[in-house]
């Protein structure tokens, strides 16, 4: 099993929004970093535990833990030019994006970015790092850990 820190910004797909949906459950479409895809299509797996991060608001942080839902499978919004997230470079025959499905588990209080960064036992997680805008990253065993614990915490 491996662990994940998924960003969405939640004026596009909050942790709320994915709680309310059939099964509780969301295509992670719209992932146009090639890195990123390459976490979805070749490394995760169901089942995988996912740290639920809002991102771009007033108060980034994990705003609750989810699970790998699903096998990847092709981001088909690459093809609809009326989607934001349309990439008229891609192909049907050969594209390029991926995503697979996240389920949430459990809504949490919000663990804030300024929590994070103010807790020792976390600073080597990659959302902290300086310059990293990567909108999924791999989270150790450790830092899963030391972060379910500081949301237990929390109430």
């Amino acid at each position: 099993m491996r662990y994940w820190l998924m960003k969405s910004e939640p004026s596009e797909c909050s942790v709320d929004d994915a709680a309310a949906a059939p099964r509780a459950n969301v295509p992670w479409v719209g992932v146009r970093n090639f890195q990123a895809r390459n976490f979805m299509k070749n490394d995760m797996a169901v089942g995988d535990g996912v740290l639920f991060y809002h991102s771009s608001c007033p108060e980034p942080g994990i705003a609750g833990l989810a699970e790998v839902a699903s096998k990847p499978s092709v981001d088909e919004t690459q093809f609809d030019p009326k989607s934001h997230y349309f990439d008229e470079k891609s192909r049907k025959e050969a594209p390029k994006w991926w995503h697979v499905d996240v389920k949430v588990t459990k809504k949490t209080p919000l663990l804030s970015l300024a929590a994070m960064r103010a807790a020792p036992e976390i600073q080597s997680m990659r959302v902290l790092q300086r310059g990293n805008r990567l909108s999924i990253t791999p989270v150790s065993e450790d830092e899963w850990k030391a972060v379910t614990r500081m949301i237990d915490a929390l109430g």
